[in-house]
C-alpha cells in the first residue's frame, strides 16, 4: 500500500485556468475588484478589534486604464500583504487567505468577506499575459513586489510601496485590447460592481467616475426606505417606466440569512409577456442574472434582487435546483410575498382591489400549486361582481362556510340570465379567465360544502313552482328539440319573461369543457362529449298558455314550440348552422301567415 499527497504542476493548471475557471471573460474582473473589497472589509475589521490604526484616507479603489502601455491597474487602501502573506496566499493557488482571515477574526459569520476559495485571483490571466502585484501590510512590513507571467513563473522582490493597500496591474494579451478602454469596462463594472461596498474610480486619462452606491437598497432597513427610493431603483434596474404593483423588501437573519427586494410588475395588456427576473448578489457583487431557481413556480413574473452571502459565489444552475438552502430561501418568499399581500388586503383595499387584476392569475394559480400558500392568501382572493365591485369568498357567502355560488363567463351573452338572476337580487361573479374557472373546481375539491354553478345552469335559485298535468305539451317540445328523450320541465316564472329557457348541468358542461380541451392538443383523437340539454318552459309566459289552449297535432302548435325552442336556444349559446336554418324558415313561415 502507497499514500501520499497529489501534486499540482503550474504549468498545466495555468491553462485550464485561463480557459475554464469561468464560463464568462467579463468575470476576471469582478475577481480582482472583490479581492479589492475583501482586503478593505479586513482592514475596517482589524481597526473595529483595535489591531490596526483607523484609516487617514477613505476607503476606495482605483481602475485606470493605459491604451498605450496595454494596461489595466486596479489600486487599494486595503489591508495589504507582507512577503510571507504573498508567499502564502497568492504563490500556493486555492489557498485562501480570506478563509484564515475568518477562521480568525470572525467566526462563521464572514462580516461580508466576499472570496473564499483562492482561485479567483488567477483569472486575470483569462485576459493577460503579465501581471504584477505591489503591496504593502498595514503591519508595516516592507513593501513587495509580485510579477507572474502566464506560465506560472513568478518573481518577488522589495517594492517601493509607501502607502498600506495593493496595486495590480494587468498586462493584456493582444486578442484582448477590447477591454483597454473606459467605455468598454464601465458596463462590465456596472453590472458586477454596482453595488460593492467600497467606492470604486474608473479612470482613463482625465476622466474619472464614480460607479458604484455603496449601500445598495436592499441592504438598508425597509423603514428607511422611502416608496419613491424603491420605484427609482426598480425603474433603474429593470428599465420599466411602469410603477410596480407591491414589492417585498427581505431581511432575513434566521435561520436563513438572505436579503433582497423583489417585485411585482405591473401588465401592460393581458398579452404583455411576463417572465421572472431575479439577479443573484453575494455580499452585494453580481453573481448571476435572471435566477429562477430561487423563486416558486407560480411567481413567475418576480422581479428583484438577492443577495445570498451563503451560496458560492461561482454558484451554478444545477447547484441552485438542488441546493436546500435555495429550497428555503424559496419557502421564504413565499410566505413574505402571502404577507405582504394580507398587509395590502387589510390596510389599503380600495388601492388592492384597483391593482388585483394583475395579481389575480398568479396568485390563484400559487393558491392550485402550494398548500402553505394558499392558506395564507385564499381569504384576500377576490372576484368581480356583475353588479360592479369586488368582493372575497367569505364575503359572497356572508362569513357562511358553505353555499352555491353563481357565476357567468360572459356578461354579455349570457346577459338575459343575468337580469333574472339580479331580479332575484342574487349577486352572480363574473369569471372570465380560464385560471377562474379552474380556481372554482379547486376551491370544491378542498370543501365540498362550496358547489360553483354558471348562471345559465342553475335554474332553481329563480324558478316559481313547478307545474302539473303538461304531458301533452312536453311531447310538443320533445318533437320541436328533435330529441324524444330530452328533458323538458315547467316552471311559473314571470309573465314578461322568456316563453322558455335553456339550461346544461353544470358537470355535464365541465366533462365537455374537459373533453374539448383533450380536442384541442391536436393528437388526432375525438374527444366530444354529448351534452345533456334541458329545456324549462314558462307557464306563467302568455305564450306558453295560449299553446295550452291548441290542439297538441296542429302544424300551428308544432310552429309556436319550435319558435319557442329555438328563441331559448339563442339566450343561451349560438345557434347551430340547422338551427340557425330552421329558424330563419320557421320564422318566414309565421310572418306570412300573420
Amino acid at each position: 500500500m502507497a499514500n501520499g499527497a497529489l501534486s499540482v504542476d503550474t504549468e498545466h493548471l495555468f491553462p485550464i485556468i485561463k480557459k475554464w475557471l469561468y464560463s464568462e471573460k467579463d468575470i476576471y474582473l469582478r475577481e480582482v475588484l472583490s479581492n479589492s473589497c475583501d482586503a478593505v472589509t479586513k482592514h475596517k475589521r482589524l481597526v473595529s478589534l483595535g489591531e490596526a490604526q483607523e484609516s487617514d484616507t477613505p476607503y476606495r479603489i482605483d481602475i485606470s486604464v493605459d491604451k498605450e502601455a496595454r494596461t489595466i491597474t486596479v489600486t487599494d487602501n486595503g489591508i495589504g500583504m507582507s512577503a510571507d502573506e504573498v508567499e502564502r496566499y497568492i504563490n500556493n493557488i486555492a489557498l485562501s487567505g480570506a478563509v484564515d482571515f475568518i477562521s480568525k477574526y470572525e467566526g462563521e459569520g464572514g462580516s461580508g468577506i466576499i472570496g473564499h476559495f483562492g482561485l479567483g485571483f488567477y483569472s486575470m490571466f483569462m485576459v493577460a499575459d503579465k501581471v504584477t502585484m505591489e503591496t504593502k501590510s498595514y503591519t508595516d512590513a516592507p513593501a513587495v513586489l509580485w510579477e507572474c507571467t502566464e506560465a506560472g513563473s513568478y518573481e518577488m522582490q522589495a517594492g517601493t510601496r509607501t502607502q498600506r493597500g495593493t496595486s495590480i496591474t494587468m498586462y493584456l494579451m493582444e486578442e484582448e485590447d477590447s477591454y483597454l478602454s473606459f467605455d468598454a469596462l464601465k458596463p462590465i463594472l456596472e453590472k458586477y460592481c454596482s453595488f460593492m461596498p467600497v467606492e470604486i474610480y474608473l479612470s482613463e486619462g482625465d476622466k474619472e467616475e464614480l460607479i458604484n452606491e455603496t449601500v445598495p437598497l436592499w441592504q438598508k432597513n425597509p423603514s428607511d426606505c422611502t416608496d419613491e427610493e424603491y420605484k427609482e431603483f426598480y425603474r433603474k434596474q429593470f428599465h420599466d417606466y411602469a410603477d410596480p404593483l407591491f414589492w417585498v423588501h427581505i431581511n432575513a437573519d434566521y435561520p436563513l440569512n438572505f436579503k433582497g427586494i423583489l417585485y411585482f410588475p405591473r401588465r401592460k395588456s393581458a398579452f404583455d409577456s411576463q417572465e421572472s427576473e431575479i439577479r443573484l448578489f453575494y455580499n452585494s457583487v453580481f453573481v448571476a442574472d435572471n435566477i429562477k431557481e430561487v423563486c416558486p413556480e407560480f411567481l413567475i413574473n418576480l422581479k428583484g434582487v438577492l443577495d445570498c452571502p451563503e451560496l458560492p459565489l461561482n454558484v451554478s444552475r444545477s447547484y441552485l435546483q438542488n441546493d436546500a438552502y435555495v429550497r428555503k430561501v424559496s419557502a421564504h418568499i413565499v410566505k413574505k410575498v402571502s404577507d405582504r399581500l394580507n398587509f395590502l388586503f387589510n390596510n389599503n383595499r380600495e388601492e388592492f382591489e384597483k391593482n388585483w387584476e394583475g395579481l389575480k392569475p398568479y396568485i390563484q394559480y400559487g393558491c392550485i400549486k402550494d398548500a402553505k400558500f394558499c392558506d395564507r392568501t385564499r381569504d384576500v382572493i377576490l372576484f368581480e361582481k356583475a353588479s360592479g365591485g369586488w368582493c372575497t369568498l367569505p364575503e359572497y357567502l356572508e362569513e357562511k362556510e358553505e353555499g352555491t355560488v353563481y357565476y357567468t363567463t360572459d356578461a354579455k351573452a349570457q346577459s338575459y340570465y343575468l337580469d333574472l338572476y339580479a331580479a332575484k337580487n342574487i349577486s352572480v361573479l363574473i369569471f372570465d379567465t380560464i385560471m377562474d374557472t379552474n380556481y372554482a373546481q379547486f376551491t370544491e375539491s378542498k370543501n365540498d360544502k362550496i358547489k360553483f354553478r354558471r348562471i345559465d345552469s342553475d335554474l332553481d335559485a329563480i324558478k316559481g313552482e313547478d307545474t302539473s298535468d303538461t304531458a301533452a305539451l312536453e311531447s310538443l317540445f320533445k318533437t320541436a328539440m328533435g330529441k324524444e328523450d330530452a328533458k323538458v320541465s315547467f316552471v311559473t316564472l314571470g309573465e314578461e319573461d322568456a316563453p322558455a329557457l335553456l339550461s346544461v348541468s353544470e358537470e355535464s358542461r365541465r366533462m365537455a369543457d374537459m373533453m374539448r380541451m383533450y380536442s384541442m392538443q391536436g393528437d388526432g383523437n375525438d374527444f366530444s362529449f354529448p351534452v345533456e340539454e334541458i329545456l324549462t318552459v314558462n307557464a306563467g309566459s302568455p305564450l306558453v298558455q295560449k299553446l295550452m289552449t291548441l290542439p297538441a297535432e296542429e302544424e300551428k302548435a308544432a310552429r309556436i314550440a319550435k319558435h319557442i325552442y329555438l328563441s331559448a336556444v339563442m339566450l343561451a349559446r349560438p345557434l347551430t348552422p340547422e338551427e340557425l336554418r330552421a329558424y330563419v324558415a320557421l320564422n318566414r313561415e309565421i310572418l306570412m301567415a300573420l
